[in-house]
């Protein structure tokens, strides 16, 4: 051992596995930002992959460019109390062999096994992590179905994100004694709006209608956007099982024809859901605007109303185009507050530019399904002038809120976006110098003048991935500290309180300063709970975007399995030493790996996203033909070639050495971090 190893002080991290028994520990804190330490094999001293560690460097300062290695000490916390994978008999043990690569040893089942077969996929639940002489231990968890098969995968993404398809009894005797219908008394107290032009405006399969609009004007001409959002806090007690439930869930998680609700059917698509021309109760923050789109004045109050139409996207879409006498003739009524709503949109997303708002384009696949549930088709979906008029119209209530909220200083949840650290900001400009662009100080101006200057030329690709790389995580927090992406000083997530939790939190916020109770227990209560409803939530987003993210890979996976052998445009989406991601046409996205490139082998640039062999060179944006030569629902790998390339066998697992999730490697553009939760059947609001 060096002489220096024992001079260092022991450093807290996190355990990253590579998979081919070496790993990394990523310090913890923003002092360790950008350090990570090479663990090299047999020096995990029994971590697994996400543990919490102690490490202790080993040897002198490393050379430029390299990561010092280190050793670990102890493990402080483990981070795989449950293990998903495949069964398999072995001299008549029953083992589970962990899904991927990132957890090597199998794990000996012990207990019951009654309902396991082999060839099945399951969890299980860790007894033992296993020493030098015993292996690891655990028993039988769950049973998902057949291995390989797209249906057992998502039930075991689901699980492994804490993610429940099934409702605790006491929530479901709640939600259904749930009323039907508004109660009159109900009523009392509420701004009667019932009798104005108020819609929705919605995915067509959408059943959560959680917010309405309306537009007129007022007596000196000026408009008046009425945002009316379901009052779910009405039908949904603080502390009660349907709350606490609502908690621990968080989020309502969205993916190809299916749901998993924050709360059941019975209020998130019943009493709480704004369907057409029946009452509801509503939050309202009805705001006129002056001419450049900012507000001028605003009322928030407990309301009623009862929408005139349950509007989808494409026939507001097609109404706002032109061009289709049936629907001009259908929605008459609509269609001048309609065109009004466009221009106002427009705007609003003016003033957001001209203040630093970026506008980063999303690219998104919508997937279709059969009856069955099988996935039949893929589709890149465009947003259209509706969907803008929406995003515009939630964007500056949720603003407005924040802004209430904050002047009052009264408890709140706000949602909040970072400029980007020092150490990003220095990986953008390394990354995007070679190419000619310049970002000296990471605001939001040079960003999104960056962003125009790349628009329309062949390294768009790759600069709107590098920015979108750079770009802080958005979460939640009990102070405001402004959202950077939308350059907004104030803003909070107030329009959708059936499927985020924090929405129902500013909702509860909100109705207890309007009801003067800010002052008694209600406000103690809420001044404790929006801490924790903050890091609860923000959590929880991030467990719904693993598992859409990881879902929709296994049903891209199962559609791409159809249409093995043919050839499809393709660009790059992410570089590494092992081959290429690319994106093909719909969104799907797969391993081209580099023994299936012509004259191999390829030299590796880390920095620049490049592989490379003479005068042959792939970096993000490459665009190329690729044909599809596997496709495997089960893990949701795709692997291509080139046509006319017959590849060399690729060494096994290396698809999945290092999957896009990786810090090194480079991501295909998708909705702005910043903006989420990111997924709701065929609508996206920030």
């Amino acid at each position: 051992m060096s002489k220096h190893a024992h001079s260092d002080p022991l450093i807290t991290g996190v355990y990253h596995a590579a998979g081919r028994g070496f790993g990394f520990v990523t310090p913890s804190g923003e002092e360790g930002a950008g350090r990570d330490y090479f663990i090299p094999p047999r020096m995990e001293n029994g971590a697994w992959n996400g543990d919490t560690v102690t490490i202790r460097p080993e040897g002198g300062p490393s050379a430029p460019g390299e990561k010092r290695e280190a050793r670990v000490i102890s493990v402080l916390k483990r981070a795989n109390r449950t293990v998903t994978g495949a069964v398999r008999k072995h001299n008549r043990e029953t083992w589970l062999v962990p899904d991927g690569d990132k957890l090597r040893d199998p794990i000996l089942v012990v207990g019951r096994t009654a309902g396991f077969r082999p060839g099945d996929k399951a969890a299980v639940k860790i007894s033992s992590y296993g020493t030098a002489k015993q292996p690891p231990m655990g028993a039988l968890a769950e049973v998902f179905g057949r291995d390989g098969s797209r249906e057992a995968a998502v039930e075991a993404i689901l699980f492994e994100q804490g993610i429940h398809r099934q409702f605790p009894p006491p929530v479901l005797e709640q939600a259904a004694r749930a009323p039907q219908a508004v109660d009159p008394s109900a009523l009392a107290g509420r701004l009667d709006l019932r009798d104005k032009l108020i819609i929705t405006i919605d995915g067509e399969h959408a059943r959560d209608l959680d917010d309405a609009v309306s537009l007129e004007r007022d007596g000196q001409g000026r408009p008046v956007l009425g945002v009316h959002i379901a009052d779910v806090s009405h039908y949904v007690p603080m502390g009660s099982p349907l709350d606490v439930e609502a908690w621990q869930r968080g989020t309502s998680v969205y993916f190809a024809d299916q749901v998993v609700p924050m709360l059941p059917t019975e209020l998130s698509n019943g009493i709480c859901s704004l369907n057409p021309r029946v009452d509801r109760l509503t939050l309202s923050c009805i705001m006129t605007l002056a001419p450049d789109g900012s507000v001028a004045e605003y009322r928030i109050a407990k309301s009623a109303i009862r929408t005139a139409e349950r509007m989808s996207y494409p026939d507001c879409n097609a109404l706002l185009q032109g061009g289709s006498p049936e629907l001009e003739e259908r929605y008459a009524h609509i269609l001048p507050m309609l065109r009004e709503m466009a221009g106002l949109s427009r705007v609003l997303e003016r003033r957001r530019r001209l203040r630093g708002g970026l506008d980063l384009e999303s690219r998104e696949s919508e997937i279709l399904c059969d009856d069955e549930g099988r996935p039949v088709s893929i589709r890149a979906r465009a947003p259209g002038e509706s969907e803008g008029i929406i995003e515009s119209f939630m964007l500056a209530a949720n603003e407005c809120v924040a802004r209430h909220l904050s002047q009052l200083q009264a408890p709140a949840v706000y949602r909040i976006h970072e400029k980007p650290s020092a150490e990003k900001a220095d990986a953008l400009r390394a990354m995007l110098a070679p190419l000619g662009y310049d970002v000296r100080e990471p605001d939001n101006f040079s960003l999104q003048k960056l962003l125009d200057q790349a628009r329309g030329t062949p390294q768009e690709f790759l600069v709107h991935t590098t920015v979108l790389r750079s770009l802080m995580k958005a979460r939640y927090e009990p102070q405001n500290l402004g959202h950077f992406g939308l350059a907004a000083p104030y803003y909070c997530h107030f329009t959708s309180p059936i499927r985020r939790y924090p929405d129902l939190m500013v909702h509860r916020c909100l109705t207890a300063l309007l009801d003067g109770t800010m002052e008694g227990k209600t406000g103690q209560k809420l001044s404790s709970a929006v801490g924790k409803a903050a890091r609860q939530s923000s959590e929880r987003e991030l467990s719904a975007q693993t598992a859409e993210r990881e879902i929709e890979k296994r049903y891209l996976a199962e559609y791409m399995a159809s249409r093995t052998g043919e050839t499809f445009a393709a660009a790059v989406s992410g570089v590494t030493r092992f081959g290429l991601f690319v994106l093909v046409e719909g969104g799907a996205e797969g391993f081209l790996p580099a023994e299936a490139l012509p004259a191999p082998p390829y030299t590796f640039d880390e920095a620049h996203m490049t592989l490379s062999h003479g005068e042959e060179r792939y970096t993000l944006g490459t665009l190329l033909q690729v044909v599809c030569a596997s496709a495997d629902p089960g893990s949701g790998q795709i692997v291509f070639r080139l046509p006319g390339h017959a590849p060399r066998s690729p060494s096994p697992g290396t698809a999945d050495r290092e999957r896009p999730s990786e810090r090194r490697v480079g991501r295909r553009p998708g909705r702005h971090p910043s903006h989420g939760p990111k997924h709701r059947k065929g609508r996206n609001k920030r």
